[in-house]
């Protein structure tokens, strides 16, 4: 094991943490905060410091393997989390350290989770750390820190494979380096995109920044406590739902689309999947709800935007969930566990899995019928490699086994089965919302010290998409 190597991209990705702590401190001086010097200024300075001592002598051996690569990358988002819950504390906006470390946890991880009860009481300033923690932790930190620097490619593979979403993790060009770019001016874009558009559509700027930084990130922290309902603006509704519909397709596609390599992108099965899904979800509820809502407009334009907005994790709101019949609950509950693409900054298990591990079954099931039927997982049209689809069916059990003892976990508390399902549910999905207390128009602040942590373990663990937080705490192969 590299420990050297381990500790120095550790203190990379903190430095970028810590100079991300200085744009709360230029918000702050515009609005006269005066809190901000020591609110952020301190958290900074202990991790640019602690960034220094970690890169101040680069390592004799460079080399990075999937342990290495896992590991660093699991303690590197332990250590932003810790780290980035130091601002709420000394800024005493939330004072209670283990309530920071949820709601940064929450931020990191783009679950969107709250234990805040009036967050329209928060500073300026705050309030853009809060929301930029999304569109960080989107992405990922460590894939800005590979679009930045000259690495040895099979080094950023391995580093890339522990941040990235999905089933598999390829390149887009030669270069791991040059695909971390490419991925992340099409982030930046579409991020300024849709700022320019709510802008337009007449909502203030700053209002537009918090809630693009939350939209990239697919995160779903708003500035108001009802969400985006507060602007009641069926244009803005539109307008959200579909960024946040762009930001969970893979970011891949894009890159094509640039290309001008369009039948990529259409003959694209999870893509196809995915758009598919939203629609017959919205469908089925909106259906269902015409009668809540009086009528078939508002029931549909209520439908699109709460599907967009589960299915790619985001978590935004434009009406209280907790007010819909068990059907509409329950399919958004589904939507939970499906998530958006492979490759996008949207949490769930990915289309792409579920499609694999769908057709997995199929094929079983016509082994058992014709056992000398030759019979292929594919997708796109061609044969899914064996690693792939063995990673997708491992990766379901440790989800399933990691879920089920978190609900029993949390059974210690106090909330009910319902509640509690559904608190892990979208916690390892990294949605934000539930069900009962947990709802749309709710909070987690009533959860116990010992069930928050469990749910920052599970938040992670949904990003990371388990293996990296596993080896980090689990037993490790010795080298």
């Amino acid at each position: 094991m590299n420990y050297r190597m381990i500790v120095f991209i550790m203190g990379q990705i903190l430095r970028i943490v810590g100079l991300c702590m200085l744009l709360p401190i230029l918000v702050g001086f515009y609005y006269g905060e005066s809190h901000v010097i020591s609110t952020f200024g301190i958290p900074a300075l202990i991790t640019l410091a602690i960034s220094f001592a970690f890169t101040v002598k680069k390592p004799k051996n460079r080399s990075v393997y999937s342990m290495e690569g896992f590991i660093s990358v699991a303690a590197s988002w332990v250590a932003m989390s810790a780290i980035g819950a130091l601002p709420f504390v000394i800024s005493g906006e939330i004072p209670n350290y283990i309530n920071a470390l949820f709601e940064t946890v929450s931020g990191f991880t783009t679950t969107g989770s709250t234990i805040m009860t009036d967050v329209e009481g928060m500073s300026r300033s705050c309030m853009l750390w809060r929301a930029f923690t999304h569109w960080l932790g989107g992405m990922g930190v460590l894939m800005f820190v590979l679009a930045v620097m000259n690495s040895n490619d099979v080094r950023t593979m391995h580093m890339m494979r522990a941040e990235c979403a999905g089933p598999n993790v390829g390149r887009l060009v030669s270069k791991s380096s040059f695909s971390a770019r490419i991925l992340y001016v099409i982030y930046i874009a579409i991020t300024l995109l849709e700022i320019i558009v709510l802008v337009i559509l007449r909502m203030p700027l700053y209002d537009a920044v918090i809630h693009a930084f939350s939209s990239a990130g697919t995160g779903g922290f708003s500035l108001w406590n009802d969400s985006i309902a507060h602007y009641n603006s069926p244009a803005i509704e539109i307008a959200v739902a579909i960024f946040i519909l762009l930001f969970g397709v893979n970011f891949n596609l894009y890159y094509f689309m640039a290309l001008k390599k369009f039948s990529l992108v259409f003959k694209n099965e999870e893509l196809r999947t995915y758009l598919g899904v939203i629609a017959g979800a919205t469908g089925l509820i909106g259906i269902s709800l015409v009668g809540h809502y009086g009528s078939v407009a508002e029931s549909f334009r209520r439908t699109f935007f709460m599907v967009c907005s589960t299915i790619t994790s985001t978590g935004f709101a434009t009406t209280d969930t907790g007010e819909w019949n068990n059907f509409a609950q329950t399919l958004l509950v589904l939507l939970m566990f499906v998530g958006a693409c492979a490759g996008s900054t949207g949490g769930g298990m990915k289309v792409s899995r579920i499609l694999i591990i769908v057709k997995t079954g199929i094929r079983e099931l016509k082994y058992i019928v014709s056992p000398r039927a030759v019979a292929t997982v594919k997708m796109d049209g061609k044969p899914v490699e064996k690693d792939v689809i063995r990673g997708a069916s491992n990766y379901f059990i440790l989800f399933m086994l990691i879920y089920a003892s978190s609900v029993l976990l949390l059974s210690f508390d106090t909330f009910s089965i319902e509640e509690n399902i559904s608190a892990v549910t979208t916690c390892m999905n990294n949605i934000g919302f539930g069900l009962g207390r947990l709802d749309t128009s709710g909070n987690f602040s009533e959860f116990s010290v010992f069930s928050k942590l469990v749910l920052c373990f599970d938040m992670l663990i949904g990003r990371l998409e388990i293996y990296p937080l596993i080896l980090l705490f689990g037993i490790r192969r010795k080298y």
